[in-house]
């Protein structure tokens, strides 16, 4: 509890914001949302911020884990990427306006392959790329034209989609290159949910929050 609380840095240039879903035994099962925060330090360091549990998933407790952070000394985040959950971003820039708010792009490509039959994918997503790896914003949406004018008339919805969050997945065209591979991606805390994951399928389930949260 004492480093659940603990005072924060007043600058992260990052923070990745991510949830994932694990079973915690209440008598029954349950399945509950871990609610994580990593930031990434002025020196570079990667560091656990928070994570807050939850019976589910939604961008009204997402404004109480960056109100908890602010409480904590945060002042201000430059980029805080996230995952693409309706009503996230506006959490997060309630709290802190000058963020930028950058939607993980590997979250975007998984969700736009789930409309996608298994022999497609490879092409699918090689299509894609063209789009997030390009050079600037404005050859990015050419690429993203000419995604829509191949793929279209099979998958409708994953253009629509692109063009729907479109301002929210271009903010990091604004930087070097190698800055873009640490900010378009919540990779940095995946490495923490992967290890989640793992502990949860070996035991089965955690036996009480307390269990979980001592990770």
């Amino acid at each position: 509890k004492a480093w659940q609380a603990r005072p924060l840095d007043a600058i992260y240039p990052i923070v990745y914001l991510d949830c994932i879903h694990v079973k915690v035994r209440e008598g029954a099962i349950r399945v509950k949302a871990v609610y994580l925060a990593i930031g990434i330090t002025m020196s570079g360091e990667k560091e656990v911020l928070g994570l807050w549990l939850a019976q589910t998933e939604g961008a009204k407790f997402w404004l109480q884990v960056v109100t908890e952070l602010r409480n904590r000394g945060v002042q201000d985040i430059f980029i805080a990427c996230v995952d693409g959950l309706k009503g996230f971003p506006d959490a997060i820039e309630a709290v802190f306006p000058k963020a930028v708010v950058q939607l993980c792009i590997v979250h975007m490509v998984r969700h736009s392959l789930n409309y996608v039959s298994w022999k497609r994918r490879k092409e699918v997503a090689a299509d894609l790329r063209h789009v997030y790896q390009a050079a600037t914003a404005e050859e990015a949406e050419l690429r993203l034209g000419e995604f829509e004018a191949r793929w279209d008339a099979e998958y409708l919805p994953i253009g629509q989609s692109w063009r729907r969050n479109w301002s929210r997945l271009i903010p990091f065209f604004d930087y070097p290159p190698e800055i873009r591979k640490v900010i378009y991606t919540t990779n940095a805390i995946e490495s923490v949910n992967m290890g989640l994951r793992k502990l949860s399928k070996n035991r089965g389930s955690f036996p009480s929050d307390e269990a979980l949260t001592k990770l």
